[in-house]
């Protein structure tokens, strides 16, 4: 099976649960795993997360875009935004590197994406923004029949 969908949301803290949960609504149809799921929804709050607090910077006149293909026990997920960019890839990809301690900010959101799917891939551009491609080969769960 093929599909995909394209969603972009004003860049605004509350829609982080809406992306998350409609990200896995649709991925539901390949009828992953419980940990799977999870996993997935965390990502995409990540992902969603560092578009609007580090690429707009809170400026909810910012745009975040997702698109996500489906195919067979494949997904891949686009998290893009038009914002500020990523200065220095290898040094955001640290473990516990912030650019806004103030916000109390753990600094673990790539780790936890690279943790949590199969591959990652980060593209930035100073002053025009930052695209984050995820990808993951599924687990189908299995019913149990009595």
């Amino acid at each position: 099976m093929k599909n995909e969908m394209h969603l972009q949301f004003n860049a605004l803290s509350q829609n982080e649960s809406f992306a998350r949960v409609t990200v896995a609504a649709f991925i539901a149809q390949l009828d992953p795993t419980m940990d799977e799921l999870t996993e997935i929804k965390t990502v995409v709050s990540e992902a969603v997360t560092n578009a609007i607090i580090h690429g707009y910077e809170h400026n909810s006149e910012g745009i975040v875009y997702i698109s996500v293909k489906l195919e067979d026990d494949f997904v891949e997920i686009t998290i893009k935004d038009h914002g500020l960019g990523i200065n220095n890839i290898d040094e955001a990809r640290q473990p516990l590197f912030t650019t806004k301690p103030e916000l109390e900010r753990s600094g673990m959101g790539f780790t936890i994406m690279e943790n949590f799917m199969d591959e990652i891939e980060i593209h930035s551009s100073l002053g025009e923004g930052t695209e984050v491609r995820l990808r993951k080969h599924l687990t189908k769960s299995k019913m149990l029949c009595n």
